[in-house]
């Protein structure tokens, strides 16, 4: 099987993204720009013994996405345990909500959002009540 290890995502100004993503999720940072050639910061997103990965920011090497355009590619959803005070998170560090949250009945909240680079990500409070 291909399971998926490894995360990147595409950023116009590193400092700005390490930000959002540090105070919205509380994702910490490594320079690993050496081994790549360019500004590129491995993301860790929890601890080893938690079911997840981690990832990395990197340098954008082309233009970013244009509004409202559809989504080319994948799209990272993020387990949180407060829905609304996470949202609040976003909001507050300069993301924006692309898909509302809404109900996944009987299994968790789900909303899709656009951060300070223009990317779209997910977040998911898992929820048997949901509805």
């Amino acid at each position: 099987m291909g399971r998926l290890v490894h995360f990147e995502i595409h950023v116009d100004d590193m400092n700005r993204a390490k930000e959002f993503y540090g105070e919205v999720f509380g994702w910490t940072f490594e320079d690993w720009s050496e081994y790549t050639g360019m500004p590129y910061f491995g993301a860790v997103t929890g601890d080893e013994k938690e079911l997840g990965i981690n990832g990395a920011l990197m340098q954008r090497q082309s233009p970013p996405p244009e509004l409202n355009q559809p989504l080319n590619g994948f799209a990272c959803t993020m387990s949180v345990e407060d829905y609304d005070a996470i949202e609040l998170k976003i909001m507050t560090n300069g993301g924006k909500v692309a898909l509302p949250k809404y109900a996944l009945p009987g299994m968790a909240w789900q909303g899709y959002y656009t951060d300070t680079e223009g990317n779209i990500f997910g977040i998911h409070q898992p929820d048997e009540n949901a509805k």
